[in-house]
């Protein structure tokens, strides 16, 4: 659930929009004015402002302004009737998350606020510095965020790095296997830079097309490309002053690498069909489980950007070279889970611990994460012992319980089961959207299965499918289900 917070003069969208986003979970604030929302701001600290270009008194430019000054991490979208360039660049440079065009659709607007409180979350929550796992429960002290967890002299090697990397203005290269926390590093690096009031923007390299990559970091000119009819700001400019981190950097397309390369040399980019060098001010963080100097060697990877990320080099050891670490992460997994999903920590057996240290961990802290969270989720009560986290473990790598690999028979007995459903589907069906039935139907029975297995508990569900509870419950609601037990 998110605070949010709509300035706008007109009485029916305020009352929609309260409507709509109270049925999504969230905590709505109104405001008629941009005094009335700077004066909210103050005294509400909302995770998302969504407010008017155009309103009596103060415009939203001007409100937007002030909001930066109060705290530029708040993201805030700019919404307005009147389109024009001018005034989306000037929103964008002035930090506005995103501007929308009313009118908007309703999933176009919900997809949106939950980027924007996720971009708010990542930039405001803590990330600690923890050894023992220990959160300080019961002590009266303020349970920890999200945590680097450990004792190792690997992980000691870690915190030190990044107190000698943070205060400078340094490019910092986050290199490590994948599920070993690199993000988490990344944040520590920004919270504790001269910074860390400011902006920090996530650009996955891989999660985005490459057709899309470098309009979403550099923005695009007016008439760069085929529907491109106003200009539009990157990620980079409207990070301003602030941090970008590029996760998955290794990925990165050779043709952007030139414009990045460029980037970091001269503080300079350029948007897609522009000829106009713009200067910019960000501190780029960068993080990659590619190797590389393979990268390099096989020309995938520019050589020249290659020595110019290789400033600041910090390693994130995998979990198997630091198993003296997985105690306290176990530990610390197991009560932020049950902080979150509203339960008492049941605590976790010391045999248990010895069979965590003995696995391998491929996916390391984030598989371990989710391996206590599973057992977490399917505890009937007292500690964890070695069972449920062996059940919960076998079940995240496939592994029938009882048998020594993974259950391929199971696996392609679903396939086939599906294979038959969507051949019967696309032969029978007349629609139009035969693709969005089929993802529907698949939807309602995980959702359901969800429910089920977590009797039923909303949160619970959310958690394990990996959802946020808003989203969770359109889900339930598009898909009509019913909940026997309401237990939230």
């Amino acid at each position: 659930m998110a605070k949010i917070l709509i300035v706008d003069d007109e009485l029916q969208l305020r009352q929609s929009f309260q409507r709509l986003l109270a049925g999504e979970g969230h905590d709505v604030r109104a405001a008629s004015t941009g005094e009335q929302g700077i004066k909210l701001v103050r005294e509400e600290l909302p995770d998302l402002v969504i407010m008017d270009v155009r309103m009596p008194g103060m415009d939203g430019l001007t409100a937007l302004r002030a909001i930066r000054e109060i705290d530029a991490r708040l993201p805030v979208v700019i919404m307005t009737a009147y389109s024009t360039t001018e005034t989306a660049i000037e929103a964008t440079k002035l930090g506005a998350f995103d501007y929308i065009l009313k009118p908007f659709e309703i999933p176009d607007i919900l997809a949106l606020i939950e980027q924007a409180v996720e971009a708010g979350r990542r930039m405001r929550a803590r990330v600690d510095m923890m050894a023992d796992g220990e959160d300080g429960e019961g002590t009266g002290q303020e349970p920890p965020g999200e945590a680097l967890v450990g004792t190792s002299r690997a992980m000691h090697q870690v915190y030190k790095a990044i107190g000698r990397a943070a205060p400078t203005d340094a490019l910092v290269l986050v290199r490590g296997e994948s599920g070993t926390g690199k993000e988490l590093v990344a944040r520590a690096v920004y919270q504790h830079s001269l910074r860390g009031e400011k902006p920090f923007l996530v650009i996955n390299c891989v999660a985005i097309p490459d057709t899309l990559l470098e309009s979403e970091l550099f923005g695009y000119e007016k008439g760069a490309f085929t529907g491109a009819t106003n200009r539009r700001v990157g990620k980079i400019e409207q990070a301003g002053g602030g941090t970008v981190f590029l996760d998955e950097i290794g990925d990165m397309p050779l043709g952007i690498q030139a414009k990045l390369l460029r980037l970091l040399q001269e503080k300079q980019i350029e948007r897609l069909g522009g000829r106009q060098p713009i200067p910019v001010d960000v501190r780029i963080i960068a993080a990659t489980n590619t190797d590389l100097e393979a990268a390099v060697a096989d020309g995938r990877f520019r050589e020249d950007l290659y020595y110019r990320l290789k400033v600041v080099t910090l390693w994130l050891p995998p979990l198997r070279e630091r198993s003296e670490d997985i105690p306290p992460l176990a530990r610390y997994f197991l009560g932020r889970f049950s902080r979150e999903m509203d339960m008492p920590n049941p605590g976790i057996t010391p045999e248990a611990l010895t069979y965590l240290e003995a696995q391998p961990w491929p996916g390391n802290v984030r598989e371990l994460g989710n391996t206590v969270h599973k057992a977490l989720v399917f505890s009937r009560g007292g500690p964890l012992g070695e069972p449920d986290l062996r059940q919960a473990l076998e079940a995240s790598r496939g592994v029938r319980p009882g048998s020594e690999g993974p259950t391929c028979d199971l696996s392609l007995a679903a396939d086939q089961t599906m294979q038959e459903l969507i051949r019967r589907t696309l032969s029978e069906s007349d629609s139009d959207n035969v693709f969005d039935e089929l993802m529907d139907h698949v939807g309602r029975l995980v959702v359901r299965e969800a429910l089920h297995l977590t009797g039923g508990n909303r949160t619970r569900a959310a958690r394990l499918l990996g959802l946020s509870r808003p989203t969770l419950l359109a889900k339930i609601e598009k898909y009509g289900l019913r909940i026997e037990t309401q237990v939230s």
